[in-house]
């Protein structure tokens, strides 16, 4: 009779997962299935039992709409988790959901990935939350380093890469080498960031209130970080609350004042993007002018980032083949092969 190590006989039978936990949305990538879930990073409970009633689409369409007795929240801020409890809870849901909502006997084994700059007592936390939701063992890995992996750039060789992957909550700017992060800076800035800051404009100019969920969609469909005379004039019809007669009011943005409203919060991308080259060797540099900036995340899809970026820093910029997936797809790639990559794995 032939004896299997255990770490083996659970590799055998249990769907190993890679998680990208990020402030707007969660996926999941099953080992040797590809992305099985992609859900928004909230969850609805009970306000005075915490009994979760909902996660994922069903919760985000609660956000801002629901009474005394429910609370809608996102777990996640800034990459990293505001909620230990309701954060377990949803990943428990989620883990359910790609398991067809069966309870599975053999526990996966996990990889997380997490923002650069987490410390420690966080990284713990997205751990221990991966623990209490069922895996056997769960690892981190750097996001950056995750997204790189899933744009294909050539990682394991001595070869500059840059990747700047904006998340919902974080944005992160990486030179990697030798499967190494050479330079990382991560700042608190993402795409929820671009959104407030179109709340606050259409609240500033036309005294009307507005939800995120609102912000979100006007950034989407009209939203800009470079204009030209080449861009075409696009408005849309905002609904929300006048905050001086208290009620319900329509306005009509432009393209134009969407692009005003974000110009803080790209600046703030394009400057951590100076801050990067600047500090990239020498040798490394010279990779970049030929193999260019890769952008990856949600927040790469904004309209004229790539040009505006390319514009500020002098290099080509490219956005990444499915640039939302980069970080869940460089994880799944990680799982798939496990014993190359274990090098470049936290916890």
């Amino acid at each position: 009779m032939k004896f299997f190590p255990v770490k083996r006989f659970f590799s055998l039978f249990s769907n190993d997962l890679g998680i990208d936990l990020g402030t707007a949305n969660t996926v999941v990538f099953v080992r040797n299935k590809g992305i099985a879930l992609n859900a928004p990073s909230v969850v609805a409970v009970k306000a005075n039992t915490n009994e979760v009633l909902a996660a994922g689409i069903r919760a985000k369409e609660m956000l801002g709409k629901t009474p005394e007795t429910i609370i809608a929240c996102r777990p996640m801020r800034d990459g990293v988790i505001a909620n230990f409890e309701l954060t377990e809870s949803m990943l428990r849901h989620f883990i359910r959901l790609v398991h067809n909502g069966r309870r599975t006997l053999v526990h996966p084994r996990m990889i997380i990935g997490v923002p650069s700059g987490i410390t420690q007592v966080e990284k713990r936390a997205v751990i221990d939350s991966a623990m209490q939701a069922g895996a056997r063992e769960a690892h981190t890995i750097i996001e950056p380093l995750a997204a790189a992996i899933g744009a294909a750039l050539p990682v394991q060789e001595p070869i500059g890469s840059m990747i700047v992957d904006i998340g919902g909550g974080t944005t992160e700017v990486a030179i990697i080498s030798l499967k190494s992060i050479v330079f990382c800076r991560s700042i608190r800035i993402g795409g929820d960031e671009m959104d407030e800051a179109i709340v606050q404009y259409v609240k500033r100019k036309y005294n009307l209130l507005i939800g995120d969920r609102t912000a979100e969609t006007i950034k989407i469909r009209i939203g800009s970080a470079f204009l030209d005379n080449n861009t075409p004039r696009e408005t849309i019809e905002v609904k929300g609350r006048d905050l001086i007669s208290g009620v319900p009011k329509t306005i009509t943005l432009t393209g134009n004042e969407v692009n005003e409203a974000l110009i803080e919060t790209v600046a703030s991308i394009v400057d951590v993007v100076h801050v990067a080259l600047e500090n990239t060797p020498p040798e490394l540099s010279s990779d970049l002018v030929d193999k260019g900036i890769t952008l990856a995340g949600g927040g790469s899809l904004l309209k004229g980032l790539d040009v505006l970026l390319s514009k500020e820093t002098g290099v080509p910029v490219t956005v990444a083949e499915d640039p939302l997936f980069c970080v869940v797809n460089g994880i799944g790639k990680v799982l798939e092969e496990f014993d190359m990559f274990r090098d470049m794995l936290m916890g």
